[in-house]
């Protein structure tokens, strides 16, 4: 892809790639438990006792009790216990040495969270976002692009698009920025403006000034009928806390369908227990996933049946960035013999990360399991592969071939699902309508 996808991070969100598992600093539990991400992080009271070494050692702490790999990269972990003590002046030293230590773990997933980035990452999950509505991202030629804009943000009013490149933000140039720099620089207040400098199919550049917004988080991108037996649903993420009962309104919405596509498509990941509940949808009995923590201890985690309210021929498209939750989903489905994949190999990314707060309200992601698919397959590097390939090449996405949300002849999306360009879609539904005459179609059981 034109993109480096493990560099994409949304301006309304946070990107984990999925698989996560929230939790306070004060509880380290090693579950597969729903996540309780009720931590109150936008009012901190820092009591007079609370020093930066306080912060530093409950990190040191928790990557010590959580972090999947208990080598810890090769080295000795007591070698960083007091490595910086009695030289902590403030908070922000504290900060930038926890990011130092933990970036010794080799771990490009388990990081360090300023307050900012701690909540947004929890406002993410609350689906209580604000910006203008893009994710922007690292392009092969290290230029900061536009990754997608979303419908009905102030970014998609004013015409941004995918590819876009930003120039300049507020008259600084992004040459040398990393993504994480930029998005704080574009973020803000709501009702305030930022001017972004964008250039174009290589034409010269442009400044437009964009106000600020909450943003309408939605994981369902899309439930339509594609025709009077195929139903279709365009699920974007699984980090929202709504994205299960989204899901489920979405069947419900389609229980006339015959047949169903799920497209997962760059669908970064989310909750590991929305993986767990949306897979449930659609399973009867089986296995979903097993995670595997530091000491080797592996949980399983097996379908309820009582759960399962669609049971029509299912196919799901996946790519290249479809990662973690939406991965552990596709090997729900597949491994269970419950769906057939179409499109490309996805992402490959096989860890879990615990998101746990510390004191002074800032955070960190650490990895704290390996995860399985229901055959014991480990993915994390290789991705899965589908059942039916369908490359698609940068022509393709120059031609309208690619994702239908990839239009590359207008600042909108003018495309829809249905018009049977998208080739990965096309062969995703040729696949389904084979499955339903050779299947008995039965409907969605009542609520």
């Amino acid at each position: 892809m034109w993109w480096k996808l493990s560099f994409a991070i949304p301006l309304i969100l946070v990107s984990l790639f999925g698989g996560s598992q929230v939790k306070s600093s004060e509880s380290a539990e090693k579950s597969a438990s729903p996540p309780q991400p009720s931590v109150e992080i936008t009012s901190i009271e820092l009591g007079p006792r609370l020093t930066p070494d306080d912060v530093y050692r409950r990190a040191w702490q928790l990557v010590k009790d959580e972090f999947v790999d208990q080598n810890f990269n090769g080295q000795s972990w007591l070698r960083w216990e007091h490595r910086y003590d009695g030289k902590l002046n403030d908070f922000a030293d504290a900060h930038k040495c926890v990011e130092t230590m933990v970036l010794s773990l080799g771990d490009k997933y388990t990081r360090f969270l300023d307050k900012e980035a701690f909540a947004d990452e929890k406002a993410q999950i609350d689906a209580k976002l604000f910006g203008i509505g893009i994710q922007i991202a690292i392009d092969d030629k290290s230029r900061l692009i536009i990754f997608n804009s979303y419908e009905g943000t102030p970014a998609y009013r004013a015409g941004l698009k995918p590819a876009d490149e930003i120039v300049s933000i507020d008259g600084r140039p992004t040459k040398g920025l990393t993504v994480e720099e930029a998005a704080k620089m574009i973020r803000g207040a709501v009702d305030t403006e930022v001017a972004l400098t964008l250039r174009r199919d290589e034409r010269s550049p442009f400044t437009i000034r964009i106000k600020r917004a909450e943003i309408p988080v939605h994981a369902v991108q899309t439930a339509k009928m594609l025709d009077s037996d195929v139903g279709y649903i365009r699920l974007s993420s699984f980090i929202s806390q709504q994205a299960p009962t989204e899901m489920k309104e979405a069947l419900q919405k389609l229980s006339s369908a015959k047949a169903l596509v799920l497209d997962l498509r760059d669908n970064p990941g989310g909750l590991l227990t929305n993986a767990i509940e949306i897979a449930n949808m659609f399973l009867a009995s089986g296995a979903i996933v097993s995670t595997v923590d530091g000491d080797g201890y592996k949980s399983r985690t097996p379908a309820d049946g009582r759960l399962q309210i669609a049971t029509q021929p299912l196919v799901l498209v996946i790519n290249q960035g479809s990662a973690s939750a939406a991965e552990i989903t596709s090997g729900a489905l597949h491994d269970n013999d419950r769906a057939r994949l179409v499109g490309q190999k996805s992402y490959g990314k096989g860890l879990v990360q615990g998101i746990s707060r510390l004191q002074d309200g800032s955070g960190l992601n650490i990895t704290i399991a390996h995860y399985l698919t229901p055959n014991d397959v480990d993915i994390n590097r290789k991705g899965i592969a589908p059942d039916y390939d369908v490359e698609i090449t940068a022509k393709d996405i120059k031609d309208g071939k690619g994702p239908w949300w990839l239009d590359p002849s207008s600042p909108h999306i003018q495309r829809q699902p249905e018009d049977m360009r998208d080739l990965q879609l096309k062969k995703a539904i040729e696949v389904v309508k084979t499955n339903l005459k050779a299947t008995s179609p039965v409907a969605i059981k009542p609520h």
